[in-house]
């Protein structure tokens, strides 16, 4: 299966530090893009709630139609709705580079991972803490990434929960070399070493970015640190 051009040049760059803009200063949005582009962000994590799916609302198409237009850095769409074939299309034509949507949302995604695979995006899917490995296994194939909830999804600030762990290091093999596997939520310096030593290869970052006054700082420190995880897992 011949995967998008835009995973190909992402997995070029693992580890991927993806600032979640769910932290961000939404009343300085266009600034925090040009920081975090000025930081060296690869990719700009973008949390889509609907208030249904996940007890909160974020933004939605409109939102990130408009940073499109500001940055070309890729975004990472984690789609956070109940009704994602709904709405695929309004996010595919805002530029969104990977969609995910999740497996509890849409039990079948097959079809749906299909379309965002035929509009030359990636194809993500997602599984809440609760929901076990074998829920994704059946898709993984149609996947360019597979997104692990470390946290129930819906708020920022949440503490990481380790049992996600199991889940990387069972998930890592199936995926391989070729695509990306995320974990989200409660990432910081404590929680991206045994993260990344379980075979995580991007990592979606709020407060441990966005609470620094230096965002370069930040990306290239937990970046550095999940590398020498990483090397240090493989070398045992």
């Amino acid at each position: 299966m011949t995967r998008p051009a835009v995973l190909r040049r992402l997995l070029s760059g693992t580890p991927l530090i993806a600032p979640s803009m769910l932290k961000c200063d939404f009343a300085n949005l266009h600034r925090e893009v040009e920081l975090l582009e000025s930081a060296g962000a690869k990719l700009l994590h973008l949390d889509v709630m609907d208030g249904h799916f996940v007890p909160n609302l974020s933004y939605g198409a409109p939102v990130i139609k408009s940073l499109r237009a500001i940055t070309k850095l890729p975004f990472d769409a984690h789609l956070m709705i109940s009704d994602p074939a709904r709405y695929l299309d309004d996010f595919l034509d805002a530029g969104c580079d990977l969609v995910t949507v999740h497996i509890e949302a849409v039990r079948d995604p097959s079809e749906l991972l299909r379309r965002i695979r035929q509009s030359g995006a990636g194809a993500g899917l997602a599984l809440n803490p609760g929901t076990p490995v074998e829920a994704v296994l059946p898709f993984v194939q149609e996947c360019d990434l597979i997104l692990v909830m470390s946290v129930e999804p819906g708020f920022g600030g949440q503490k990481f929960i380790p049992a996600a762990l199991e889940k990387v290091r069972r998930l890592a093999p199936q995926l391989g070399s070729d695509r990306l596997l995320s974990i989200d939520g409660g990432i910081d310096a404590e929680t991206i070493p045994p993260s990344a030593a379980a075979g995580a290869n991007q990592f979606v970052v709020g407060s441990a970015i966005f609470d620094t006054k230096d965002y370069r700082q930040a990306i290239e420190r937990l970046a550095l640190t999940a590398s020498g995880a990483a090397v240090s897992a493989n070398s045992e």
